[in-house]
């Protein structure tokens, strides 16, 4: 992975590719590359630094060249370097590939290309895939479409690719499986990339890959088996703006109150005191036969469902949890038809959940999906499922989607609760909640100042614990993986309840903990952690809606207090302002932290 990007038309194609790749910075990536035919040759230049560094290598708008391919690597199959940048070429220069996943053969392929002369010049999987294209052509292939199908029969793992061929400078071939490949539909020119993102300058009319599926573009348009009809993405080039912001972080965690806005629009009834997901595509009847639900995700999202597990068990009363999608198919697991599984991913393209969609899928689970992006192909694979509506997240680390999963959750959990016993009054009163609850965290926002200043005074901290109890817990385990992501400062989250078994060993002056003390049930028994940190001469960080003892915390961060229930999302705002702050004082990446990509299509 990460970015892909190519064009076919009548305009100079190397604008389009470097405006296109540097819309999917915020991918995370460590090269770039492109590829132009012109006068049935490749003008091929490689770069293992920024986008910008490849800018100035191919000069200004000018080139020539109608048909190209770019990319934005972020390394799997060796290191970071110029020659391990796509797009790779065949021995001869004329086929030239870009391609996100990994091919799980690929030491075996590269043997026998060794072994029959060929010399190969990078470390990476994706070199086998232009000399077997090269091959088939030569062996009589009677067009690039079969040529790549053909080099693809002998692939074995994920893709999505783009070849050109110099020699055919009026076509691309693109193929995907399970790594995300979209069609734009231009005035008699054609685009191809990873992610919309690349696309909406030019176009919202779209066509998402299936797995398995081909295409050959041209500019008068494409052609494949089996593609479905072009639809129309609900996002435009100004939602990949920085808009006055500093960064896409710091815009997208200040956009949250639209977000949830938008999260909220038309799903709650105030009528009958609960949630509309006509999404899911289950009635009253089905809802109640639901058993047990759970949540499936990676990172931030599964973070997320252990917010929405909690919430389902309190609210619905039936068994809850939240499990890492990475691990859930290798255990072999136990499917309940009487489970609802809930797949959740910001890009909804995440390999490691989607192979856990396919896994329950077929064993005969009911699985629906919680995506932000509408034709991902979690979202294609479920068929049904709730949409974030929380726009494009720029961003490496999620904060705005984060929120909105959160919500979207409370929304699932309040349905279940009321097609159960949760009562009409206590149904009511969630309802209100979420309707004030875009102004609670807009004025949780507020204090970004004050959080500035405690990042100043604790950014330097080698390490920090994370602690919270019950509704706290995940907050806390979400808010310890943003500063991590972030700021690389080290950070630990436990159940406060844990601290005394074993990790207040660490804890001295050195070592500040950020406690999670909502106003709920539990405040004195987080009062008390923060007591026996306290003793050892550990610096507390308090973030909280209770009025807590005067001088109990070294610094305290406050929001709004609203309904209990959704403490999870409110409590959650300073702790992403807290790592923001973090990683600004040390100077970091903040878009684009090292080492992460946005969307993780590769295991």
């Amino acid at each position: 992975m990460c970015g892909i990007v190519g064009y076919v038309g009548p305009r100079p194609a190397t604008k389009i590719l470097v405006d296109g790749l540097a819309r999917l910075e915020y991918r995370g990536y460590d090269s770039a590359g492109l590829a132009v035919a012109h006068r049935k040759a490749l003008r091929t230049t490689r770069s293992a630094g920024r986008v910008d560094d490849l800018r100035a290598a191919v000069g200004e708008d000018d080139q020539p060249g109608r048909t190209g391919i770019a990319h934005t690597r972020w390394a799997t199959h060796g290191e970071p370097s110029e020659r391990n940048a796509h797009p790779h070429t065949d021995a001869a220069g004329r086929i030239a590939v870009v391609h996100n996943g990994i091919l799980e053969n690929a030491d075996e392929l590269r043997a026998k290309l060794v072994a029959d002369g060929v010399t190969l010049k990078s470390d990476t999987d994706t070199e086998v895939l232009p000399h077997l294209v090269a091959r088939a052509l030569d062996a009589g292939s009677s067009s690039l479409e079969e040529a790549v199908r053909e080099a693809l029969r002998v692939v074995e793992g994920t893709y999505g690719l783009v070849v050109l061929d110099a020699r055919n400078p009026d076509e691309l071939v693109v193929a995907r499986n399970g790594s995300p490949i979209v069609l734009g539909l231009g005035d008699g020119e054609m685009f191809v990339a990873s992610d919309v993102a690349a696309l909406v300058r030019h176009t919202r009319q779209v066509v998402f890959l299936a797995d398995g599926e081909l295409a050959t573009l041209t500019a008068a348009g494409y052609e494949g088996s089996r593609l479905g009809p072009p639809t129309e993405v609900d996002v435009d080039d100004a939602d990949y703006e920085l808009d006055g912001h500093e960064d896409f972080l710091s815009k997208e965690i200040h956009e949250q109150p639209a977000a949830l806005r938008r999260v909220l629009a038309g799903r709650l009834d105030t009528r009958f005191a609960t949630a509309r997901l006509d999404g899911l595509r289950l009635d009253p009847r089905e809802l109640r036969g639901i058993r047990r639900v759970t949540f499936l995700g990676c990172g931030s999202a599964l973070y997320a469902g252990q917010i929405g597990a909690g919430l389902v068990e309190e609210l619905a009363r039936i068994p809850a949890d939240a499990e890492q999608a990475s691990e859930f198919r290798y255990r072999n697991p136990l499917v309940d038809p009487e489970t609802l599984y809930v797949a959740v991913s910001q890009s909804g393209e995440t390999i490691d959940t989607l192979a856990a969609v396919e896994e329950l899928q077929r064993k005969g689970g009911r699985v629906v999906g919680v995506v932000n992006v509408i034709g991902s192909a979690i979202a294609r694979q479920c068929g049904a499922g709730m949409f974030l509506h929380a726009g494009p997240e720029v961003s490496v680390a999620s904060t705005k989607a984060f929120s909105s999963m959160a919500t979207s959750f409370t929304l699932l959990a309040l349905l279940l609760g009321r097609v159960r016993d949760l009562s009409a009054a206590h149904g009511t009163r969630l309802v209100e909640g979420l309707r004030r609850l875009p102004d609670a965290v807009e004025t949780a926002l507020q204090s970004s100042d004050d959080v500035a200043e405690v990042a100043r005074r604790y950014a330097d901290a080698r390490s920090m614990f994370y602690l919270g109890r019950v509704r706290g817990a995940a907050v806390a385990r979400e808010g310890a993986q943003k500063l991590k992501e972030i700021s690389y400062v080290h950070a630990e989250a436990y159940a406060a309840a844990e601290l005394k078994h074993g990790p207040l060993a660490l804890v001295d002056a050195q070592m500040p903990c950020v406690v999670v003390v909502p106003d709920d049930e539990l405040l004195a028994k987080n009062i008390s952690t923060i007591e026996q940190i306290r003793a050892r001469g550990g610096p507390v960080i308090a973030v909280t809606n209770a009025q807590l003892p005067e001088g109990l915390a070294d610094a305290v961060l406050r929001v709004p207090r609203l309904e209990p229930e959704l403490d999870p999302i409110l409590l959650g705002v300073p702790l992403q302002l807290l790592a923001y702050h973090c990683a600004a004082v040390l100077g970091r990446d903040i878009d684009k932290p090292r080492n992460l990509a946005k969307s993780v299509t590769v295991e």
